[in-house]
């Protein structure tokens, strides 16, 4: 069955901008770990996925779609301008929302939806590696 751009717009609506599959498995690790963190806190910058204010510790779980994965990322063909412009809006906002934090003196860290697919283990426990060297 060939995608329409019906199609294709009903199926991008659907995906959830919080609380995806790849956000819950991290932060349910990290819980399971015993760290507490804020999730989407919208008093930050850029409503980072996972956030300890108290160590300035931002994480951003991005999805290889949305935000242009350079290994996975292939653009639609169907409105394919738009779509272009669309992702590179995204890197610009995500390059922006990195500048904030690192000029705040923030640590911020920036995961890739395959990175989390290939190895959530290695994921939480750098996540967790950055909490302790805040902590000590």
């Amino acid at each position: 069955m060939k995608k329409t751009h019906t199609n294709r717009s009903n199926n991008m609506r659907a995906i959830r901008g919080k609380d995806t599959k790849m956000e819950i498995k991290v932060r349910h690790a990290l819980w399971q770990k015993g760290y507490r963190f804020r999730k989407n806190d919208r008093t930050l910058y850029g409503s980072p996925d996972i956030s300890i204010k108290k160590y300035k510790l931002v994480v951003f779980l991005d999805s290889c779609f949305w935000h242009g994965c350079p290994v996975h990322f292939k653009l639609p063909k169907i409105n394919s301008d738009f779509w272009e412009q669309k992702i590179r809006r995204n890197t610009e906002r995500d390059a922006e929302v990195t500048r904030h934090y690192v000029e705040e003196g923030w640590t911020i860290l920036r995961f890739w939806e395959h990175e989390v697919k290939d190895n959530i283990n290695e994921v939480v426990d750098n996540i967790i590696y950055h909490i302790n060297q805040k902590n000590v």
